[in-house]
């Protein structure tokens, strides 16, 4: 945050709060209001999950203006999708705590800071003088997503291999890899771009290289990882050749300049997020914008994250289903981040990485 704009911010702020007094025997009835907020919200910057957070340590109290760009910087650099930005409407001094308010993306959003700047909370105020409604059920389609048929349809899961939701696909993908591995074009792909530092460009080459010289051990491999988040456990358990992925690793890094693109900053998606071109052209061509994107036949859906909604959507791909598609997988959806395949306690088909 430049000087300027935060000269900006200080004197938006002064004009706002000329006329403006709490009054003081209010101070702590709205501090609870704020509280409740907080607890009975709903967070509105896309899913993230997070309600609050520490954003810096001090034992001092700040001024008004200093909250409003510590918040704007926190949100800007951490949580708002890449090429986008959050920008300052407000900031509100309720002498226990501070109302700063952002705008992102046509919505405003009620950022709380603690007066001393360390925890930041994100709420969208909840009517309590209101009903609340029953929340519909979703409409159930009586027919899969009509799809182009092929005689073996071309699947492919784009993934971030340390993307929670990306993690949840591959737990569900796993199974119907190894159900219909044999009938259709199954293949695990990788977003353009890694959110989860190095380790996660390490690991998606790993899951290529496995994929591409030692294919037979690919299913194996994932069902290990995704449960234990242990790749040097894993590749031992399973039996990959070590000698033959490392020099797999190595060439790959050296074709696609992984870790080139990894050093030079000013390469990076948004100036955030290194870039990892693998199967850049893919994702292009289909208009891959998270982890995970789900494409059969070309075309890109958006299924529940079980076993049998992804085999389902697979077998009405084909001109003829094998006999494969009549066994039935797991129903229940798989469970976001590192755990077994088979936990069964996710939900939903929208979050991403992304």
């Amino acid at each position: 945050m430049t000087e300027e704009i935060k000269g900006n911010l200080e004197e938006k702020i002064s004009e706002e709060k000329k006329g403006f007094k709490m009054p003081k025997k209010n101070i702590w009835m709205i501090t609870s209001i704020v509280l409740v907020i907080v607890l009975a919200s709903v967070l509105v910057l896309f899913g993230t999950g997070v309600t609050s957070m520490t954003i810096a340590g001090s034992e001092d109290i700040i001024e008004p203006e200093d909250a409003a760009v510590k918040a704007l910087e926190f949100i800007n650099g951490n949580l708002v999708q890449p090429g986008t930005e959050a920008s300052f409407v407000s900031v509100e001094d309720f002498e226990d705590i501070y109302n700063v308010t952002l705008s992102y993306q046509d919505r405003e959003i009620s950022v709380f800071l603690t007066r001393d700047g360390s925890y930041m909370f994100l709420a969208s105020p909840l009517d309590i003088t209101k009903e609340l409604p029953t929340p519909e059920q979703p409409e159930q389609p009586e027919q899969p997503e009509e799809l182009p048929k092929t005689n073996k349809p071309e699947v492919h899961a784009f993934i971030m291999s340390y993307c929670p939701y990306g993690l949840q696909f591959t737990k569900a993908y796993v199974p119907v890899m190894e159900l219909l591995g044999d009938k259709a074009d199954l293949e695990l792909n990788f977003v353009h771009y890694a959110m989860h530092g190095k380790k996660e460009i390490d690991e998606n080459t790993r899951m290529y290289c496995i994929q591409k010289e030692q294919n037979d051990k690919l299913t194996e491999y994932l069902r290990c990882f995704v449960g234990s988040d242990d790749w040097e456990g894993c590749v031992d358990q399973v039996g990959v050749d070590k000698t033959k992925l490392d020099s797999c690793v190595d060439a790959t890094d050296t074709q696609f300049n992984i870790t080139g693109l990894y050093n030079d900053e000013s390469t990076w998606s948004g100036g955030r997020f290194p870039l990892y071109p693998v199967d850049g052209i893919l994702a292009q061509q289909f208009g891959v914008g998270g982890s995970p994107t789900f494409v059969v036949n070309g075309k890109t859906l958006s299924v529940q994250r079980s076993p049998e909604a992804i085999k389902q959507a697979i077998c009405s791909a084909f001109n003829t289903a094998p006999s494969e598609c009549e066994q039935a997988l797991s129903t229940a959806a798989e469970s976001p981040g590192i755990g077994p395949i088979g936990s069964g306690s996710g939900s939903g088909s929208a979050a991403s990485c992304g």
